[in-house]
């Protein structure tokens, strides 16, 4: 019997069976998203606007607009600003825009998308309602749904979703309980009439390949893309996350189990410690009977209004919020999103090209 080595093929050709190994592992999201990488630009508010957007659909991956707190005009001028920059890019590519459940005008912005014929609509930051994901459908639009467990994603399947997102712990922003790794093991297996594609803590292409022989369409980043050039976060910002390590993104610490947290990883800086204390002199108030459970909770909630967009766009790193993935500790320069894409499918190819093939016919 011959050794390995001796069956494998001269480098050109492990290569060139690499990259068609590669596109058919991520066929299926490259043909959801039309895409040439499937690859989703993870929303991140301030961040994930029109320039970064269309920097990754130019470049062969799925940008997504993030739509946060926008009222219907801002995110209606926001997609027509998108739009424009990949005109002058060179031609139309498709992108989403990422709305949040909570949103008081949910069924406005989705009406906004629908009326810019917005090819898809990611719905986050809480489980849609039927309702919503009916309304996206009807209008002519992909529904892409986020799926924290098995259970939630098979309901969001029978509602009518798209796509799933898979997104584990390790990703920066608001953040669930479950590992990425332990997700794609409860999900992957399990859900076959939607595509899922997974985020959290991905920022190479080794972990890419790894998800998509799980099973998975094609993966989310974010953290990954924040020092891209074309990003218009803060010089202050970029350079905080080009220091920074894994450990240093931490998510933020419940003080009291009566008003609960949702979890934000983010680098730690001043702004953590004194949400912290802000929190402490809630409980205090209402144990002293000044406000009642859901005037703190709302206060607490209220305290990073603000936050992200002193961090971002004026540079504030010490009181503002360094929202980050683990992945952060991968980013280590600044470099254009056409570079960041080719880097990770480059690394995606090196890896299947290692592994001796079966017989070759080309």
């Amino acid at each position: 019997m011959k050794d390995a080595t001796e069956q494998l093929p001269d480098e050109g050709l492990a290569q060139a069976w690499a990259r068609t190994r590669l596109n058919e592992l991520w066929a299926r999201g490259r043909a959801f998203l039309g895409t040439e990488v499937a690859v989703l630009g993870g929303a991140m508010s301030w961040i994930s606007e029109r320039h970064l957007v269309a920097a990754l659909s130019q470049a062969g991956g799925f940008g997504v607009l993030a739509a946060g707190s926008m009222p219907p005009a801002l995110l209606d001028a926001e997609i027509k600003a998108t739009r424009a920059l990949l005109e002058e890019g060179g031609g139309q590519k498709p992108f989403g825009v990422n709305l949040i459940t909570m949103h008081p005008e949910l069924d406005t912005l989705i009406d906004v998308c629908l009326a810019n014929q917005v090819s898809h609509v990611v719905l986050a930051g809480g489980l849609p309602s039927a309702a919503a994901i009916r309304r996206v459908k009807e209008g002519g639009a992909r529904c892409v749904c986020f799926a924290p467990a098995l259970a939630l994603a098979r309901k969001l399947v029978r509602s009518g979703a798209d796509a799933l997102v898979i997104e584990g712990t390790e990703a920066g922003g608001h953040i669930g309980p479950v590992s990425t790794t332990v997700l794609a093991q409860e999900i992957l297996p399990e859900v076959h009439d939607v595509p899922v594609f997974v985020a959290g803590g991905i920022g190479r292409g080794e972990s890419i390949v790894s998800f998509l022989e799980m099973g998975a369409a094609g993966v989310q980043l974010g953290t990954r893309f924040v020092c891209a050039t074309e990003c218009i976060a803060h010089p202050n910002f970029k350079k905080v996350f080009l220091r920074a390590s894994a450990r240093d993104a931490q998510p933020t610490p419940q003080v009291d189990p009566r008003f609960p947290v949702i979890p934000v990883r983010a680098l730690v800086n001043k702004g953590t410690q004194a949400f912290v204390e802000m929190q402490r002199q809630v409980v205090n108030r209402f144990q002293a009977g000044e406000i009642d459970q859901k005037t703190g909770q709302l206060e607490i909630e209220h305290f990073w209004a603000g936050a992200l967009r002193r961090a971002v766009i004026e540079g504030d790193i010490e009181t503002g919020s360094l929202m980050a993935g683990q992945s952060v500790g991968l980013v280590t320069r600044e470099q254009p999103v056409a570079d960041i894409i080719e880097e990770l499918c480059e690394q995606a190819v090196n890896t299947l090209a290692r592994r001796v093939p079966p017989p070759l016919s080309f």
